[in-house]
């Protein structure tokens, strides 16, 4: 299916206000057609009065270069093709571990010992962690961790058979003998009853001159799909090459994010900009000071991992706040779940509302994305804080990707925490409820005592909750209410979640 990624959207044209000041994004065309290709649609002075912000549902890839485009065209001239994505549309760099992981889950599974430097992971639904791996313009396959199991699988999808088909020795079923029982009957979709030496999982279909994929189970394969497959050579760009090739849009990024700070900068009597240690607030950080903007802080929640904390420091951002005792939020709120944080408020808002007392109203300059999550999706550019009305948080990197974050991280050669190379996705505090359990594995092999101690909180109250060992162990303390697809797998794997 064709995901459309042109829409046409009207602008509402606000009455001009007694300042005289008319807001750069508001003297823009009317009407922004195809606006994926514009720079008025990267640009995060844009407030598009509709019911839901423009994602960008689809990439596109230089056929030339061989690499990744925040715009339609290339550096180089080329017209780049469409590669559509799947919700919530956010694609990131895979980094050193993930990279490292992918190869090794290829070289065990089908011998495959050769990868592009550019990969590109599109974040998706599941039960954890579950990215689509795109690489060399097409859907390559899925990286998938299964909380319950604590194992990562990979599958290549059809499509992406045709960039690795001369390394593939391993993980290969030949059903020649079955495709020819079925005559002219379609294989694709089938189950087929075959004997093979081969462990459960992925597998690589062979018939004569056709190869395609499949899923085997205990003697039964799966057949997916499978059919004429041409292999093909590719080029292995750098990451500085996709640099080089997205320079001009990453400087219109950067225009117009700094026009929209000092747009805002002096609606209050001061302005700063809050610092987590992550890549976001990376950003802002040197879109703000580029913008005039030099007062910055960071809430030190006593839950950071130790790399964020000498991030900081090295940052040299000038306040640092501290959150209360974590263990006295505990004793009065229970465990800290995905869909009741009050850990957030408790040690992060509370300290900044105390400090904001001392200083007046002020323009905070934030990281929030539209791609991060839902609730960030309708947040507009600049909306005053619910928990402390005298602050006006303004977002300048909203309608950017994680792509074009870390591509910019990198073109202003900015220092960024070194936990993203390390395999995790997001840096806050490192037992946080919103972590995937992909990821709490490697903070568990990180710090070990920490997550000692944190075991033992987990059995004080998430005993009172009357939650079983198996629970725990699987994250299920995570939810208040487990969603659906928890739900099912728990009755799967016959997980009892109550005493």
């Amino acid at each position: 299916m064709t995901i459309s990624t042109s829409p046409t959207v009207k602008i509402m044209r606000p009455t001009v206000g007694s300042s005289g000041r008319m807001p750069p994004h508001q003297r823009e065309e009317e009407f922004i057609s195809d606006a994926a290709s514009t720079d008025l649609f990267y640009s995060c002075a844009i407030d598009i009065l509709v019911r839901e912000p423009i994602f960008r549902q689809s990439i596109y890839w230089c056929p030339e270069c061989n690499v990744p485009l925040i715009a339609r065209t290339c550096g180089c001239g080329t017209r780049g093709e469409e590669l559509p994505l799947l919700k919530p549309y956010d694609v990131r760099p895979a980094l050193s571990h993930d990279r490292n992981l992918i190869l090794d889950l290829l070289k065990k599974r089908f011998g495959i010992e050769r990868l592009p430097e550019i990969i590109l992971f599109n974040k998706t639904g599941g039960l954890d962690r579950n990215d689509l791996i795109i690489m060399n313009g097409r859907r390559f396959g899925w990286l998938t961790f299964d909380p319950f199991t604590r194992e990562y699988s990979i599958e290549i999808t059809s499509e992406g058979l045709a960039t690795v088909l001369d390394q593939i020795r391993d993980g290969v079923v030949d059903i020649t003998d079955e495709v020819k029982k079925g005559g002219k009957r379609r294989i694709g979709g089938k189950k087929i009853s075959i004997p093979c030496d081969i462990d459960d999982g992925p597998v690589i279909l062979k018939s004569g001159l056709l190869y395609g994929t499949g899923i085997y189970n205990s003697g039964t394969l799966r057949v997916k799909k499978i059919g004429p497959v041409e292999p093909e050579s590719w080029k292995n760009p750098s990451w500085e090459d996709a640099i080089r090739c997205n320079k001009p849009h990453l400087k219109n990024l950067e225009r117009h994010a700094i026009r929209f700070i000092k747009y805002h900068r002096n609606d209050r009597q001061t302005c700063n900009v809050s610092f987590s240690g992550g890549k976001d607030s990376t950003v802002v950080h040197e879109l703000a000071r580029r913008a005039g903007v030099t007062e910055s802080y960071f809430v030190d929640t006593g839950m950071e991992f130790p790399e964020t904390v000498q991030f900081v420091r090295e940052t040299d951002i000038p306040t640092i706040l501290s959150g209360p005792d974590f263990q006295k939020g505990l004793e009065i709120h229970g465990l800290p779940k995905k869909d009741s944080r009050w850990c957030c408020e408790y040690l992060k808002l509370e300290p900044v509302s105390r400090w904001l007392q001392t200083r007046g109203p002020c323009v905070t300059v934030q990281g929030n994305r539209w791609y991060e999550s839902f609730a960030r999706s309708t947040l507009p550019g600049a909306i005053e804080n619910p928990f402390n009305p005298n602050q006006l948080n303004i977002s300048p990197i909203r309608a950017w990707r994680a792509l074009e974050v870390f591509l910019y991280i990198w073109w202003r050669e900015l220092p960024v925490n070194p936990l993203y190379e390390q395999g995790l996705e997001r840096v806050g505090c490192w037992m946080c409820p919103a972590m995937l359990e992909a990821e709490t594995g490697i903070a568990r092999e990180k710090l070990p005592e920490k997550y000692q101690k944190w075991d033992t909180m987990l059995r004080k109250y998430g005993g009172r909750e009357g939650m079983t060992e198996d629970a725990l162990r699987c994250g299920l303390w995570r939810w208040d209410t487990l969603p659906p697809k928890m739900v099912e797998l728990v009755k799967e794997h016959k997980i009892k979640i109550k005493r």
